[in-house]
């Protein structure tokens, strides 16, 4: 069984420095605990349930402060990095015909709702939920949702030029009493 369980310890190894991604180390310890007790002679089942307690134990106990100190620098990037985000509805997002784009951060995506039945206007704001393939999964942002009393959506304003804007307040101020 010796020979077995330094197997299991060698495999477990090169499986965690192959993918380095904390998924084998664990049971690399099962294994060594195993060995130990092989070399004391004791009985196969004890030496497989003593794999698979300390292998289950150390993943329990070890593996969110294993993870939390070797991720800490991650930064998420490109797709991982759109999931949680706003964005806004630049073409009207509809399942069922597989239409639909809201721009991110100055980028064009296309996009799908959440929700098969529900159509999403241009100029809403949504939040990015999930990401299937190229195409993002939003659903509409409660709190910037604006509906009038007929339930149309309201207009949302272009943006204006700073001339644009200093033509508009000079005729709001060229309407209000001095």
């Amino acid at each position: 069984m010796i020979i077995f369980w330094l197997i299991v310890l060698i495999v477990a190894i090169i499986v965690e420095v192959c993918t380095l991604g904390l998924t084998s180390i664990w049971f690399a310890g099962g294994a060594l605990v195993a060995i130990l007790a092989s070399l004391l002679y004791a009985p196969v089942f004890l030496q497989v349930i003593l794999f698979f307690v300390v292998s289950f134990l150390l993943l329990f106990f070890t593996r969110p402060v294993a993870v939390r100190y070797f991720n800490k620098d991650r930064v998420r990037t490109n797709v991982e990095s759109m999931v949680g985000r706003q964005a806004v509805v630049t073409s009207e997002i509809d399942n069922i015909q597989g239409t639909g784009q809201v721009t991110v951060g100055g980028q064009e995506w296309s996009a799908r709702s959440s929700v098969d039945e529900l159509r999403i206007p241009v100029g809403n704001v949504v939040n990015i939920v999930a990401v299937s393939g190229v195409k993002l999964i939003v659903r509409v942002d409660e709190q910037m949702k604006k509906v009038d009393p007929d339930g149309l959506k309201n207009h949302i304003p272009e943006p204006m030029s700073v001339s644009q804007i200093e033509e508009l307040e000079s005729k709001s101020d060229l309407k209000q009493p001095e």
